[in-house]
């Protein structure tokens, strides 16, 4: 099963991200970051900018590859997410543009946009690290309920929910949301050699139950990670309170031995 890692915050969480991407920077320079937008992923991104900046981490040669972007979205529209990848993590990381790749949602090619984009991580030797976050109904990425554990990247189109969720970026607006995106599939994301997924906040108790303690179901697509050999969980207490064996995950972690790492 996934590793459950229970913090007391999030600036915890972020430091255990950023250890963990630095020491994948020292050991493969030219590594492929899995890029996921939200909240959850903010403070991770945080400390590791403070850390490649504290330690003069060269990170010329890493690459990325964002999880999605919404369909028909003007890249330079604020809330698209080629714009906050840019701003949270290209521009404070220091990373070349270049190499940092957004699923094309341009609606004259999206038709195979898709497939376009798992051949370009596949060129790129696969994601070595993927940080996710995770819906209120379980999804990660753009992947809703019902979508396939095998899926490649694709189009799909947004429950109200994850409208509703995500209004907060179009000053609470949902009419501004998109209707559509263009996601990795679930197929494509368990192809990372290693995920990391953050949750926080009570509202996200129920999704992370049902991801670490329920069935495999495409009802709950997080539920996948259950299937990946290297996939970490980390949440605060909050978002852990509906599981049924956090203590045990709690003692597992406090007894880990050093050299294995996250």
């Amino acid at each position: 099963m996934a590793e459950v890692i229970i913090v007391k915050s999030q600036d915890e969480a972020g430091e255990i991200y950023a250890r963990c991407v630095a020491d994948l920077i020292a050991a493969k320079p030219n590594c492929v970051l899995g890029l996921a937008t939200g909240s959850s992923p903010l403070a991770a991104y945080e400390k590791l900018a403070e850390r490649v900046k504290a330690n003069s981490i060269d990170v010329s040669a890493v690459r990325g590859f964002a999880l999605d972007e919404y369909a028909g979205l003007d890249p330079a529209h604020p809330q698209s997410y080629r714009s906050t990848i840019t701003r949270t993590v290209v521009e404070p990381l220091g990373l070349n543009p270049d190499l940092v790749h957004v699923p094309n949602g341009a609606l004259e090619t999206i038709k195979d946009a898709g497939a376009a984009y798992d051949k370009a991580i596949a060129e790129a030797g696969g994601v070595d690290l993927q940080i996710l976050g995770i819906g209120t109904d379980g999804h990660i990425g753009f992947n809703e309920p019902g979508s396939s554990l095998a899926s490649g990247t694709r189009i799909k189109t947004l429950t109200e929910q994850t409208r509703v969720d995500n209004a907060r970026f179009f000053d609470d607006d949902i009419n501004q949301v998109p209707t559509h995106c263009i996601t990795q599939g679930i197929g494509t994301i368990r192809r990372a050699r290693h995920l990391v997924l953050l949750a926080f906040g009570e509202g996200k108790a129920d999704a992370i139950a049902a991801t670490c303690e329920g069935g495999i179901s495409s009802l709950c697509p997080a539920s996948a990670l259950q299937l990946h050999p290297h996939a970490t969980i980390i949440i605060d207490e909050a978002a852990a309170s509906k599981l049924q064996n956090a203590d045990y995950y709690r003692w597992a972690y406090e007894h880990k031995p050093a050299w294995q790492g996250i």
